[in-house]
């Protein structure tokens, strides 16, 4: 007994002692490898992988050849076969030939290392299902890795390709194909027999165009071409009848072609290069889409047809050649921001653009006669004044359209409550939308309640409230609140448990600082908080919120800007004008969002 106690002592000593043996790999390590089927060597500043790991399954462990064959603790044949092997972040310089060894192998993550090559035997992992190769330094993806006919993630990103096989066809399991930060400049035509990739990242290349075939991928969801070379696009990427998102920024396009069969496009994002218009016949086949980013191109003119975009709710115009805009744009209910920074608007005034999304859109619809709105599917809430819907009782409303519309406007009354047979009506149509704008509430209406489990948007703004009730924080599948020109200086902290909230307008009030609540919901995409009294920026708090593409803090009390705001990528409109700060200089705020994150990022002291 006493030298099975001292056995594995002088074994730890060994490998200590011996540079060339186990580097950075405990006998431990391995032996749980042999029982769970995963062994992660990542981060231990390996220049080679060592033997004993290569043969992990095959042979006796040193540490077990003294144990009796009783002892149910330590029979180490009875193994789990390796299924998941992590190498990441090493400094290898090759793969042993021998990782054939590891048949039952379905994930292999070799990504931050230093390899030119992979080995062949690689071809032999029929069970890969995951394999991340990402920064290191091969260059060109290796014929081996198209015989891994289960694989389902290929991760090759920031390496140095230059070419890919023609065999990447034969991956037809392939749903994450990831090849982008590389040199390549054209894709093979075997990229369109990847049926089944949802996701396919080929930006940061030297590609100048796509292959027609691209249309084929049929499953495509997501695809990101941005920091190319492209001058043109196949026709056949309007034949793509999944595609949700599609990314052509910093490229060399003058136009784009008429995405036909696109019907599930929700995103696309042109900006960055030098496409001078957008067809009425362009937009006809996008009506789908609810991001449209246009910015930093030469568009001098947005045709009136944008309205077939009903369900639009992000326009970016930043930087173009814009003098005016069509004033049917006003009728699009679901828009919800509108940036025009960098235009050389002549027929608006730059005092209505600079009010918002919200001014700017009742102006333009101002400038048209009886401008119907476009109702898109989930139809949104209509911001201030009357907006044609009818509802309840006793008022002049109309029960039959409060039920049919499942929304109730009661804005613009000069009213402190709500009639009870209105709330009657509006609890048995389930009404989702509210409207009590333009009022003289100070609080809200008690019988608001009934629709707990039903409101989505309430619109209170332009009332007298002081402070909110925390029973706001009842309202879980509320999606939009607006409380503008109140005179509000904090939210409940309840708040926090809106988690569905995706707009919020606190403009007009007098917050000095934005309620802590606000960086607890999660989704939220728009804050409008302009015209306030704020004097700080919380950057670690909009970080926090992933979602977030519209933040306007105009004209308010902000006297300095943390540089750390620049690390807030996901913003897509960042509005700081009519503040106290002197840096950034209006010349780089009027440059755009993202100019100004980079501009801020840059500041940023390591």
């Amino acid at each position: 007994m006493a030298t099975r106690g001292r056995k594995p002592f002088a074994n730890r000593k060994a490998a200590f002692q011996n540079p060339t043996e186990e580097k950075g790999v405990h006998p431990t390590i391995l032996k749980q490898a042999r029982k769970t089927g995963q062994l992660n060597l990542s981060g231990r500043n390996l220049s080679t992988v060592p033997d004993t790991v290569w043969r992990l399954n095959l042979d006796v462990p040193e540490e077990a050849r003294d144990v009796s064959l009783d002892n149910t603790d330590e029979r180490w044949w009875e193994q789990t076969e390796l299924t998941k092997l992590i190498l990441a972040s090493n400094l290898l310089t090759e793969i042993s030939q021998e990782i054939s060894n590891f048949q039952a192998l379905s994930v292999l993550d070799i990504h931050d290392n230093r390899l030119e090559s992979l080995p062949q035997s690689i071809r032999e992992l029929e069970n890969l299902v995951k394999l991340d190769v990402s920064r290191n330094k091969l260059k060109e993806l290796p014929e081996s890795v198209t015989y891994l006919r289960n694989l389902r993630s290929l991760h090759v990103e920031y390496n140095e390709l230059v070419r890919v096989s023609e065999g990447i066809g034969h991956l037809d399991k392939l749903e994450d194909l990831d090849l982008s930060n590389n040199q390549l400049s054209e894709l093979p035509p075997q990229v369109g027999h990847l049926y089944h990739v949802l996701k396919f990242n080929v930006s940061n290349n030297r590609l100048s165009s796509l292959p027609p075939e691209i249309g084929s991928m049929n499953a495509l969801k997501c695809l990101d071409v941005t920091h190319n070379q492209l001058t043109h696009l196949p026709e056949d990427l309007g034949n793509l009848p999944n595609l949700e998102q599609l990314y052509l920024r910093h490229n060399q396009l003058s136009g784009i072609p008429l995405l036909k069969n696109c019907k599930n496009l929700k995103e696309i994002h042109l900006g960055n290069n030098q496409i001078r218009r957008i067809t009425a016949e362009h937009l006809q086949h996008l009506e789908s889409v609810s991001v449209l980013d246009i910015r930093d191109n030469k568009i001098s003119e947005l045709p009136e047809e944008i309205t077939c975009l009903s369900g639009l709710q992000r326009l970016d115009l930043t930087n173009n050649d814009l003098t005016g805009l069509p004033f049917v744009l006003g009728t699009i209910t679901s828009l919800k921001s509108i940036v025009l920074d960098g235009n050389p608007m002549k027929s608006i005034r730059r005092d209505i653009i600079m009010r918002g999304t919200v001014e700017l859109k009742k102006y333009l619809c101002s400038r048209i006669e009886d401008p119907q709105p476009v109702e898109p599917t989930n139809k949104g809430i209509q911001n201030g004044g009357d907006t044609g819907i009818v509802g309840g009782s006793g008022e002049g409303l109309k029960a039959h359209d409060i039920q049919q519309s499942k929304s109730l406007d009661y804005s613009n009354k000069k009213a402190t409550s709500v009639p009870d047979d209105i709330w009657e009506v509006a609890m048995k149509a389930g009404v989702t939308s509210v409207n009590l704008s333009k009022n003289q509430f100070t609080d809200l209406p008690s019988n608001l309640i009934l629709l707990e489990s039903t409101l989505k948007e309430f619109n209170f703004g332009f009332n007298k409230l002081t402070k909110l009730n925390p029973d706001i924080s009842l309202f879980l599948r509320l999606t939009t609140l607006d409380l503008r020109n109140n005179g509000l200086s904090d939210l409940p902290r309840d708040m926090e448990s809106l988690q569905d909230m995706r707009e919020i307008v606190l403009s007009c009030n007098r917050f000095t600082t934005l309620p802590s609540s606000l960086y607890e919901m999660k989704k939220l995409e728009i804050i409008f908080a302009d015209n306030n009294k704020i004097t700080t920026i919380d950057a670690a708090g909009f970080k926090n919120l992933p979602m977030l593409a519209t933040l306007d803090l105009q004209n308010n009390n902000i006297e300095q800007v943390p540089p750390e705001l620049g690390n807030c990528t996901q913003i897509k409109s960042l509005l700081l004008n009519g503040n106290a700060f002197r840096n950034p200089r209006p010349a780089i705020l009027t440059k755009g969002t993202l100019a100004l994150l980079e501009y801020l990022r840059s500041r940023i002291v390591s």
